[in-house]
């Protein structure tokens, strides 16, 4: 009989362990007032972004990568004036695809140069005109201000960072990235997003980020709302050092958290007093972005880093950090360091320099399909939504949640996302209909799990989510 019954205790102890976590689930999926919302994710997949993503060449990307190098150099310092070499040359062939681009699509890319003079200074040693390649898809809505910005630097340089003559093509830093951006452009001008999408060619980069960091020092000046910037540096190789296909399927994601702030200011200073310092707004970029990227290009899996670069480099998503703005910095997840910053030569019986040879196309193009999936995911959700909090003025185990509404005419409704405090993504959802502002989330304690919420569209494009900051009634 004892046997029996500690065979029956096992079962009910096994039913417990398969029914508590949906049980669970479902309580905290009911609101204030009882209802239980549908369990939704962020819907089907748009079929005109899957079309989008099918016109995305390997082929086209080739060619751009294998004319960039045919340069000689984009040196920033280099040759200026003459129409085969030095980053002269260059910016106007860029600029003159990207005005074809705009041709094609009913011009509806705005493209400029923009220009400024750098002072000397540190890798500069006398006056030198910086021309960065902005073009700007203007969103639809009226109402939503937001801006999304991708970004590619097209400078490239030798051993010598003052080195302006010797020969550096410059494939893979980063006329790898240039190209991905510049295909995306290409083939995302042809269509409509409610917010403004800027496509950045940067110049600079190699010398200290001098371009975008002028051009984003701009954006902070003028109070351009930038939701989200994302730059490609170095996504041409998914191989390892030694030659073998490591990662074929996998690229990193960069994302810092706290952001580099010689004094805290209040908001940030709550972040950390509520365990928030994994949900600021560059790791909450971080996390959409790769949720919507793998969503449509599922063989792709993207690597999230928490940290904002590697260690002894940069790149152009630094200088939007800089000033506040979420950035995040896609690069291969192995390097080969004797393609990098190197002079072209055979040493040793190996071959260094970043030659177009050494660029996987297929690899870059598949890269170019992640970043044209998030950016076009999100530049299509709603507004997010305002002032979301956490009713901290009570001990429980229930937790209370509030927000204002989206202004967005597309709005569905809100998704309701949490996880434990030490999961990286994002393991519950639930989903509230539009006009609902409150959320009780049942028997799951504030104490517990980390929350956010997100607007959806009808269409089902689920927006950046927003940390929920404690308030008292």
């Amino acid at each position: 009989m004892a046997g029996v019954m500690i065979k029956h205790e096992v079962m009910k102890h096994a039913l417990l362990t398969v029914a508590l976590p949906f049980l669970l689930f479902m309580l905290g999926s009911c609101t204030e007032s009882g209802l239980s919302p549908v369990e939704s994710g962020p819907g089907a997949k748009d079929a005109q972004i899957s079309e989008m993503l099918e016109q995305i060449s390997a082929d086209t990307i080739e060619a751009t990568v294998r004319t960039l190098a045919w340069f000689k150099t984009r040196h920033t310092l280099s040759e200026t004036t003459s129409d085969t070499i030095g980053i002269g040359a260059a910016r106007r062939w860029i600029k003159t695809e990207m005005d074809r681009y705009s041709m094609q699509s009913g011009g509806r890319l705005d493209v400029k140069f923009h220009r400024f003079t750098q002072q000397p200074g540190h890798r500069v040693p006398q006056p030198v005109e910086i021309v960065n390649i902005v073009a700007t898809l203007p969103g639809a809505d009226p109402a939503d201000d937001r801006m999304f910005v991708i970004s590619g630097h097209y400078d490239s340089r030798a051993s010598n960072i003052m080195d302006a003559e010797s020969m550096a093509p410059g494939a893979n830093d980063d006329a790898s990235g240039t190209a991905a951006v510049m295909e995306i452009a290409r083939v995302m001008s042809a269509h409509e997003f409610p917010s403004t999408i800027v496509f950045l060619l940067v110049a600079g980069e190699e010398q200290g980020m001098l371009g975008s960091a002028k051009w984003a020092g701009e954006a902070a000046a003028e109070g351009k709302l930038i939701a989200g910037m994302v730059t490609n540096d170095i996504i041409g190789n998914p191989r390892a050092e030694n030659g073998t296909l490591a990662a074929p399927t996998k690229v990193r994601l960069f994302a810092r958290g706290v952001p580099p702030k010689r004094t805290m200011d209040m908001e940030t200073i709550r972040y950390l007093q509520t365990g928030g310092e994994n949900d600021m707004p560059t790791r909450q970029l971080a996390r959409a972005f790769k949720e919507a990227s793998e969503r449509y290009v599922n063989e792709m899996e993207v690597w999230l880093i928490y940290r904002s670069d590697r260690y002894l480099r940069g790149g152009d998503h630094l200088s939007f950090l800089s000033h506040g703005f979420p950035a995040v910095r896609f690069s291969e997840p192995h390097e080969t360091y004797h393609h990098q910053h190197q002079n072209v030569r055979v040493e040793n019986g190996i071959q260094h320099g970043d030659l177009p040879e050494f660029v996987d196309y297929s690899y870059v193009a598949r890269v170019a399909q992640l970043n044209l999936a998030g950016m076009a995911d999100l530049a299509r959700s709603p507004m997010p939504p305002a002032n979301v909090g956490m009713n901290v003025s009570r001990t429980g185990n229930d937790t209370k949640l509030r927000w204002e509404g989206s202004a967005s005419e597309q709005l569905a409704g809100y998704e309701i996302l949490w996880r434990e405090t030490t999961s990286p993504e994002w393991q519950h959802r639930t989903f509230v209909n539009a006009g609902t502002h409150h959320h009780t989330a049942r028997l799951l304690s504030k104490d517990n799990w980390i929350f956010g919420i997100r607007s959806v569209s009808k269409k089902g494009h689920a927006g950046i989510p927003v940390y929920p900051m404690p308030f008292r009634e």
